[in-house]
């Protein structure tokens, strides 16, 4: 594999890893995947990123380091985006923003302790879940208007948050089916049976480093 290639170290359930993942095959951006596991985390990926999570892209061209998810997502696209996942103009991307944030900011944490509620010491207390849910209600008010959270066609806004539904719809996937959002798990069922999600979801055996040569 050229040494140029950007590298991306990525866990195949981490959410953020996921989105980056898709705008990286949405970009179409030729980089080499490195899988890792959380409990053998390379050396070398820890080099380039001490707080240890991933996703992390290494420009090796540029000797680079990229290691937040929607900078990795945003960077691919500049590079490349010819499904037009990007907002025209900016107001519009302000706006996105501001939705991005909602979601990796209060959601993010809703959802973390509605998953997990022993590893914050809670009890099994569904408030985290409904608190989730009202943010989902607002996704699915969109989704009764236009076909994607981004507009009539899967865009930015789509990507990056589309990871995080569904990993609130699988905490409790009875209880998701049965709520009155039947726009957002059509929009969830349809991500799940897409090229672009099998795709990303592709199985890599975990990157090791090579042997030193004697």
């Amino acid at each position: 594999m050229p040494d140029a290639l950007p590298v991306l170290y990525s866990f195949r359930r981490c959410p953020y890893a996921m989105r980056a993942r898709l705008a990286l095959h949405a970009s179409g951006v030729v980089h080499e995947h490195r899988e890792i596991e959380l409990k053998n985390k390379p050396a070398h990926m820890l080099a380039l990123s001490p707080k240890g999570t991933v996703p992390v892209l290494w420009l090796r061209a540029e000797n680079r380091v990229i290691d937040q998810s929607l900078d990795i997502m945003l960077w691919a696209l500049q590079q490349n985006d010819p499904q037009h996942w990007l907002p025209d103009d900016e107001v519009t991307r302000s706006d996105w923003l501001a939705q991005i944030g909602r979601n990796d900011g209060p959601f993010k944490q809703q959802l973390d302790r509605y998953k997990y509620p022993q590893r914050f010491g809670l009890k099994d207390d569904l408030s985290h879940r409904d608190a989730g849910a009202a943010h989902l209600h607002t996704l699915a008010a969109v989704l009764q208007q236009q076909a994607f959270l981004s507009g009539p066609q899967w865009g930015l806004l789509d990507a990056v948050q589309a990871p995080f539904v569904r990993q609130f719809a699988h905490t409790d996937p009875h209880w998701f089916a049965v709520q009155p959002w039947p726009e957002l798990i059509a929009w969830l069922a349809a991500f799940e049976a897409s090229e672009r999600f099998a795709a990303m979801m592709h199985k890599h055996v975990p990157w090791q480093a090579p042997s030193p040569v004697l």
